[in-house]
């Protein structure tokens, strides 16, 4: 299944980036982590997606995501 000519799990990639690129904008840390776990979580689907699977996107990104996870959750 394609839209404009591109498959639709390029474009989950291309709003995976789009939202880990995005997420560096924003002013506060928590709210980059959110928005990066988001991204993450994308890239992790993305990953579980091609043909073969991507263990790096899929390791990385999941990696990152607990990390972000963590900060979040932490009590300072």
């Amino acid at each position: 299944m394609e839209f404009l000519g591109i498959s639709y799990i390029e474009w989950i990639g291309y709003a995976a980036m789009a939202t880990v690129l995005i997420s560096f904008l924003m002013k506060s840390v928590n709210k980059l982590r959110i928005v990066n776990s988001f991204g993450c979580l994308l890239f992790v689907f993305y990953g579980f997606m091609l043909e073969p699977l991507s263990k790096p996107i899929i390791i990385t990104n999941t990696a990152i995501f607990f990390i972000n996870s963590y900060y979040l959750l932490k009590k300072h």
